[in-house]
């Protein structure tokens, strides 16, 4: 028996980069899952119809985590359609860069709504449905404490918020046998932030193994966390960061 058999995942931004893999993995685990995605509605499907094939269930939800009524409503829905729901994967965020002088109220509010406010209405409307063994983990960022240039002040503290809130709330769901965990990647390679694009030269002389990380690998963590060999880690922030010096 895989791992995650007869476990119920949902992943917030899961269809494409970091999510997407997680979705994989999850699904090569065993587990069926369901997915949120704000634009690219073939590549959600496409990415279905992947997982269907290799015999597991999947539901592609279009739902933005700036939307508190449509990432309640993405989470009922996972209920609805794949029967219960036993692991939460924060994933979804965005991160804007620019001076302070530069940075208008409403673009740190758009940051704050979908990198924590996302985060946390997810999790207390995933906590309806969840029973003792249940798994949330949220995706921050090595930048949390490490921010290697200028302009990235406000994507840091949504961060730090991120893994300040996965660390209060293990008090309040150990009780309930529920695990909280905060994955903290540092470069990896994605179409956003490829391992040749204009970051590269800057980044790679600072991480300690002189490359990107890879989605699967972080995939590989959060699998981990998703499973019941994690039952004794909570409240905890993982760097996976290849040793990234900042």
């Amino acid at each position: 028996m895989k791992t995650l058999s007869n476990k119920v995942a949902l992943v917030t931004g899961g269809s494409r980069g970091i999510g997407a893999a997680i979705v994989k993995r999850l699904a090569g685990d065993g587990a069926d899952v369901a997915f949120t995605y704000v634009s690219g509605k073939e590549q959600a499907e496409a990415l279905v119809t992947e997982i269907e094939a290799t015999g597991r269930r999947a539901v592609a939800i279009a739902a933005n985590s700036a939307d508190a009524n449509a990432i309640t409503a993405a989470v009922e829905t996972t209920v609805a359609k794949l029967g219960k729901l036993d692991i939460l994967v924060n994933n979804a965020g965005i991160g804007t860069f620019k001076p302070l002088n530069d940075f208008t109220v409403e673009e740190y509010d758009s940051l704050m709504d979908i990198n924590v406010r996302g985060t946390f209405v997810a999790i207390k409307a995933a906590l309806k449905h969840m029973v003792s063994g249940s798994r949330i983990i949220n995706i921050g960022s090595t930048n949390a404490l490490r921010m290697p240039f200028e302009g990235g002040a406000v994507y840091a503290a949504s961060k730090a918020a991120v893994q300040g809130l996965t660390m209060a709330l293990s008090r309040d769901l150990g009780p309930l046998g529920i695990t909280i965990n905060n994955l903290q990647p540092g470069p990896v390679h994605t179409d956003m932030n490829p391992q040749d694009g204009p970051f590269a030269a800057m980044l790679i002389p600072q991480i300690s193994l002189g490359r990107y990380g890879t989605t699967a690998e972080v995939a590989s963590l959060v699998a981990y966390l998703a499973s019941p060999e994690s039952g004794y880690i909570t409240g905890a922030s993982i760097d996976i960061d290849g040793g990234f010096k900042g």
